[in-house]
């Protein structure tokens, strides 16, 4: 059996890095088997609690390496997130230390084997830097009491071993604690054999594993944009009424209060309270109720000593998104333990995190506690160099010079930090208070900036005349027309709200040269148009060009009963539908033909950037087509439509938006159809205004989008999907900063720029982000609609839509865990939101949190006995 590890190799530093890279082994022995393949075959649980372990300490590393840079609310929410790690981790350890009891008691042989490959890990895997090795150190220790308790040799040796290794990582934490950015010196070799790292080369490596603001999301966590100075200022004066909440920054200067959290523990506890003895000077503890029912003993000594004993909730639960009985009970049954471990316990209070609601401060008003914040953050739950907490706490107090500082007695870094920050204390002559009732009040709330009023189309009534045709008599038969003809129909109808009524159709049969003409002459005449209407036109057909005598092509759409031979007669001339646009009363008239013909003669079509403001004063007459002549539209696209429809399709559904102002122009719609159907097809759309026109633009007002995801929530096939990345690739290679090219139906070229964004509010670009998350889920681009569902609510905190969505976008990735963080808190701001708890109830039921689960089904058929979905939940519940 080996007594002592041996370096047997040191490579070359990283240049990059300035690390060594260190192989460790045993003389003339044959290589160990890996690390994780004979530990999971002895504790099979093991190996991945310790690899959640260090993912959650690197987490926190990530949120926290550059604290200084960050503003206050993105502090307060990596904090908030960063003790949520690790409270995970504790819990963590504690399902670990049974595990190694499990080890212990295997055969001679396994249990050696075990521990072997437990140490070879935690010693030498090399893809752990130094840095890493700390987050085992709980580890080790558990690992060492436990062998102190076996006399027998390989105990002994096992708790030698151990004991080097905590060594080790004693002079890890020593190294770090200097400057770090020197590389550190050489050290003797023992079983952990410290490589000399650079601090920033450790986080730069954990920032390619993680971004903050990705950990701040995944616990359901997005720190909002900034508000408006303006709005800001116009708050100060209607602040909500102050909490009753005790503050440390109204101490008297050079007076600090020691406050410890989450305890009692069964060992540091009590060093702590002997470090305090020793220096003479006061704490309060804010324990934990599931604690307190394991260590009442501890609470009661503490009290004895002359300390303050608090309330920090049942199981340290986030009680900002906790409510009814259950936010009661975290608060009073914790209460309840500390009456009966000893009746002084003080009336004071520290919510979780400091993170707290309306009604969890009322509990306390009517349970007469008092809410006690801090404003000296030790960070002692994820700093793991002692040195360095004092630092912090020391540093903090330079610039506040008074303050309620908050340490934890649940680790040993905080009871080796707590004489070095004494020390510096009482030399610079700092007092330490205790509780003796006194009251600070701080004013919450702000008053939220005035909502600004959405741009309106200015339009009086819509109107449409849709024609589609399969079933010509003379000319070659089709296959999409119709079809493209209905999906436009439904379209106008279902999503920019045209009147089913003013939406005059003709398909194959009805649509003859004769109907077509009524339809314009006599429907839209009967319909009496005024000034401020709008009228959509859409053929989907063949098309003609006839070289006339003059050498100028003249274009045709063909009904259904032209003959071929008789196109100038029994066709329509693209001539006769120009007349027919200049002389309807109508404000703007937009043409979109999905047939292919030359001969229009269009003028370029241009806008403004102060279009949306006087666009109501000027005429607008625009056409675009499928494309020139001599080229075949292009069929086969997705759902039975062509390339040119179902493009058009996914522009009117907000690919057009190219400004992002929740409007689609005529000149949009081309500026993004024209080249995507190009780059799929043989087609060349073209654009452009028509005489008479006098630089008017039809618009499209997008609709709110409100749709919850939910698993009933239809998504693109796969031929669709395939198809929209083509065209959304051709877009964005053929802009030209925010300029198209595009053809006129003359065969030159044109730029076609979108008009520039106007000023919305926070609430409408948070929509359109919401919006903009909807596209990209439909297409299965869940990374891109999580950036967008993220996006909305920095824009609008409170948006529960956008809080849903991303919920499910989680789901659909299967990160359970971070979904049903995301329904919880769509449920905390709408209570009400039904499909919320069943989306809830899934996720919970896939982390076989089967009580949970249960609930959210309940509340969701209590919301929604007749829901679609009820039968399910109902089949769901059956199988808890």
């Amino acid at each position: 059996m080996k007594s002592k590890l041996i370096i047997v190799a040191v490579v070359a530093a990283l240049a990059a890095g300035g690390a060594y890279v260190v192989l460790r082994g045993k003389p003339a022995a044959a290589p160990a088997a890996s690390p994780a393949s004979a530990q999971t075959a002895a504790v099979p649980a093991l190996q991945p609690e310790l690899q959640a372990l260090l993912a959650n300490y690197r987490k926190i590393i990530v949120l926290l390496a550059d604290e200084k840079t960050l503003n206050d609310a993105d502090r307060k929410a990596a904090n908030q997130v960063g003790q949520s790690l690790f409270h995970e981790n504790l819990e963590r350890l504690t399902r670990i230390q049974p595990l190694l009891v499990q080890t212990q008691a295997l055969p001679p042989a396994q249990r050696d084997a075990a521990y072997d490959a437990l140490l070879s890990y935690i010693e030498s895997a090399s893809d752990l830097f130094d840095a890493d090795r700390l987050a085992f150190r709980e580890v080790l220790l558990s690992l060492q009491k436990l062998a102190a308790t076996d006399q027998t040799l390989p105990a002994i040796k096992l708790h030698k071993r151990v004991s080097e290794d905590l060594a080790a990582l004693e002079d890890i934490e020593k190294q770090y604690d200097k400057e770090i950015s020197d590389i550190f010196s050489r050290f003797e070799a023992r079983a952990i054999t410290p490589k000399r790292e650079k601090w920033d080369d450790y986080v730069a490596h954990l920032r390619k594993l993680y971004t903050r603001e990705q950990i701040m999301k995944d616990y359901g966590v997005i720190v909002p944009y900034p508000e408006p100075p303006a709005a800001a200022a116009g708050a100060a004066g209607t602040a909500a009424a102050p909490a009753k909440e005790i503050f440390g920054n109204t101490l008297p200067p050079k007076t600090v209060v020691l406050t410890f959290d989450d305890g009692p523990h069964g060992t540091y506890t009590e060093e702590i309270a002997a470090i305090l003895k020793q220096y003479n000077v006061p704490g309060v503890f804010f324990e934990v109720g599931q604690n307190v029912g394991r260590y009442k003993n501890e609470s009661k000594r503490l009290i004895d000593a002359g300390h303050t004993v608090g309330n920090h909730s049942f199981s340290h639960a986030l009680l900002s998104k906790q409510s009814g009985d259950k936010l009661y009970g975290e608060i009073a049954n914790t209460d309840t333990a500390l009456k009966a471990a000893d009746e002084r316990r003080s009336p004071l209070f520290r919510f979780p995190y400091g993170a707290h609601n309306a009604e969890g401060l009322a509990i306390l008003s009517k349970l007469g506690l008092r809410s006690v914040m801090w404003n000296v953050d030790s960070m002692d739950w994820a700093d793991p160099v002692p040195s360095s907490i004092a630092n912090r706490v020391l540093g903090t107090l330079a610039k506040e010079q008074r303050g309620i500082i908050l340490f934890h007695d649940i680790h040993d870094r905080s009871v080796k930090a707590l004489p070095m920050v004494l020390d510096k204390l009482i030399a610079d002559g700092y007092s330490f208070a205790a509780w003796d009732g006194q009251e600070f009040k701080v004013a919450k709330g702000a008053k939220p900036a005035p909502e600004q009023v959405a741009i309106s189309t200015g339009y009086a009534n819509s109107y449409a005349v849709v024609i589609g045709i399969n079933d010509y008599q003379k000319w070659p038969k089709l296959q999409y027309a119709v079809q493209d003809a209905k999906a436009i129909r439904d379209t106008l109808v279902n999503r920019f709200g045209f009147a089913g009524e003013r939406v005059f159709t003709l398909t194959n049969g009805e649509a003859t040269r004769n109907n077509i003409l009524a339809l314009f002459h006599d429907k839209l005449a009967e319909a009496k148009l005024k000034k401020d209407d709008r009228i959509f036109v859409f053929f989907a057909g063949h098309g003609a060009t006839r070289q006339l005598s003059s050498g100028r092509n003249l274009g045709y759409i063909i009904p259904a009963d032209s003959d071929p031979q008789q196109v100038s007669v029994d066709a329509i001339p693209m001539t006769d539908l120009q007349n027919i646009a200049e002389s309807l009363n109508a404000k703007h008239v937009l043409f979109v033909m999905d047939a292919c013909y030359s001969g229009l003669g269009l003028t370029r079509g241009g806008g403004s950037e102060a279009f949306l403001r006087d666009n109501a004063r000027r005429i607008g007459r625009q056409m675009l087509t499928a494309g020139g002549a001599d080229q075949l539209v292009a069929d086969g696209g997705p759902g039975g439509h062509s390339v040119f429809t179902w493009t058009l399709l996914q522009a009117l559904n907000g690919k057009a938006d190219l400004n992002g102002d929740g409007m689609i122009t005529a000149t949009e719609l081309a500026a993004y159809v024209a080249p995507a159907v190009a780059s799929v097809s043989q087609q060349t759309p073209a654009f452009g205004s028509l005489p008479g026109s006098e630089g008017g633009e039809f618009v499209f007002q997008l609709p709110v989008e409100a749709e919850f995801l939910s698993a009933q929530s239809t998504q693109l096939p796969a031929d669709a999907i395939a198809l929209n990345s083509k065209l959304d690739s051709a877009r964005s290679q053929q802009a030209e900063g925010n300029a198209v090219v595009v053809k006129n139906l003359n065969g030159g070229e044109q730029k076609l720029a979108a008009p520039k964004p106007v000023d919305v509010s926070a609430r409408q670009l948070a929509q359109r982000a919401n919006d903009r998350g909807m596209q990209l889920y439909k297409e299965k681009q869940y990374a891109q609609a999580e950036a967008a569902f993220t996006e909305a609510l920095k824009f609008r905190p409170d948006f529960g839509l956008a809080a849903n969505n991303l919920g499910f976008v989680y789901y659909k990735q299967e990160k359970y865990a971070e979904a049903a963080r995301w329904f919880e808190n769509t449920l905390q701001i709408d209570t009400s939101r039904a499909i919320a708890y069943l989306n809830l109830g899934d996720a919970r039921a896939h982390l076989n949190d089967n009580e949970k689960a249960k609930q959210a089904y309940t509340s969701f058929l209590a919301l929604a006995p007749n829901h679609p979905s009820a039968t399910y939940a109902r089949e769901q519940l059956k199988k808890l």
